[in-house]
């Protein structure tokens, strides 16, 4: 009767945990991802409802910093620094607060993001920038907050905040020349030392073509203004591997030396181990 009992509990236990209730959310999430030019931004918040009730002013009030949204912070996110009316606001994850008004909206981003809406105790300190954008008046009302990203071009986009009568719209200014030219500088430079050594290392330690890994461990070489210990040890290794043990023997005094100049003790008993094997 007792295992019954359990048995029986047990049951009714898993029943009552996988028919928990499930209610809409009052006030549901809402992601935004949006590449600008050649910057990924993301904005992460909660969308309150008017349901019948004046907003700006009344449940919003005048004046008065706001979580700009519903429940925890709502969040945006750029993967590189951006200029707003001419001040860099740099990349990163920050709070979004406003401080609405009639005629004009004050946008604050806050480096704190883990408040359940305002902080309670507000430090300037962690304000990255503040700036000042115009309110228009809405001709169709927006019943549900929302914020976007609108007026895509190569170089900037807006922040956009609707809700009710109230619009807002904060144009942000992305490095999209400087990180394309970069880009074309850099294809058109060619491969750098690190990718010839990332190269070469995936050919001596897959066993691919060893003559392709010494070409790769060469050029990387090569193109070193500093020959780091560690392309010489693979380069040693390489030489090895093709039967060139009196190269081998060669490149790895020369990245004994190059490991004893960086503190790097380990790979010089490597090498004077590997020394000793190709000197048999």
């Amino acid at each position: 009767m007792k295992r019954i009992l359990v048995v029986l509990s047990l049951i009714i236990s898993q029943y009552v945990v996988e028919a928990q209730v499930r209610i809409p959310e009052t006030s549901p999430k809402a992601v935004v991802k949006q590449v600008v030019g050649l910057t990924d931004v993301e904005i992460e918040y909660s969308r309150p409802s008017a349901r019948g009730r004046s907003v700006l002013g009344n449940l919003v009030p005048l004046g008065k910093l706001w979580r700009t949204g519903a429940n925890d912070n709502s969040i945006i996110t750029f993967s590189d620094d951006v200029v707003i009316n001419g001040k860099t606001l740099k990349k990163g994850k920050y709070a979004l607060y406003t401080i609405p008004n009639i005629q004009s909206w004050e946008v604050l981003f806050y480096t704190a993001t883990d408040n359940w809406g305002t902080p309670k105790e507000f430090d300037e300190s962690k304000v990255a920038l503040k700036t000042t954008v115009n309110e228009e008046a809405l001709v169709k009302p927006v019943e549900t907050f929302t914020l976007s990203i609108g007026n895509l071009d190569s170089n900037s986009a807006t922040l956009d905040i609707a809700w009710e009568n109230s619009f807002v719209s904060l144009k942000f200014e992305v490095p999209t020349q400087k990180k394309a030219i970069a880009s074309i500088e850099k294809t058109l430079a060619g491969p750098t030392p690190e990718e010839y050594y990332t190269a070469a290392q995936y050919y001596y330690q897959s066993n691919g073509d060893i003559e392709k890994g010494r070409t790769y461990i060469d050029k990387a070489v090569e193109l070193s203004k500093s020959v780091p210990f560690y392309y010489l040890r693979l380069k040693s290794l390489i030489q090895a591997k093709q039967g060139d043990k009196k190269g081998a023997i060669e490149t790895a005094k020369w990245s004994i030396s190059a490991s004893e100049a960086a503190g790097n003790k380990e790979y010089v008993e490597m090498n004077k181990a590997s020394i000793e094997e190709w000197s048999r």
